[in-house]
């Protein structure tokens, strides 16, 4: 069976209007499914864990509900709204904000950059969405077109 890399970005939103909650619903969902590639976390404590808490979810309903329904991302979002307690404009607009701001410590930066044989200079993005995407591009063309 093949392993999936994730290639929804963080930066993508939904219907909601909540970056990254298309990706942690492929990642868990993939993840449910034993199809997430190695090194993915279906749920981890970066960016899945902030959207989870800044929409006021529960870590374990949210992934038991994954599994065990296998929605459709429409179907998920539903069940986000109907389950969420902080789904208020200023809320989503305060998680984007946070998402859109966070930067990976200096080491993780440079690793990411330097798999993809990019300089760490002035000109290198610093933000986790963009170096994330670059690493989920590498680590899919390492699996599926190399």
């Amino acid at each position: 069976m093949n392993k999936i890399v994730p290639l929804i970005s963080s930066g993508v939103a939904g219907p909601l209007g909540v970056l990254h909650l298309p990706r942690l619903w492929l990642k868990a969902s993939l993840e449910a499914r034993g199809k997430l590639a190695p090194g993915y976390p279906g749920a981890g404590k970066g960016y899945d864990q902030m959207v989870i808490d800044g929409l006021g979810l529960k870590r374990d309903a949210v992934l038991d509900f994954i599994k065990n329904s296998r929605p459709t991302y429409c179907q998920f979002e539903a069940w986000v709204k109907k389950n969420g307690t902080k789904l208020d404009k200023p809320s989503i607009e305060k998680l984007n904000a946070s998402i859109r701001g966070y930067n990976h410590d200096d080491d993780t930066r440079k690793g990411i950059l330097g798999a993809n044989a990019l300089p760490d200079d002035a000109s290198a993005c610093k933000d986790a969405i963009n170096l994330n995407n670059l690493d989920d591009w590498k680590e899919f063309h390492e699996a599926e077109l190399k």
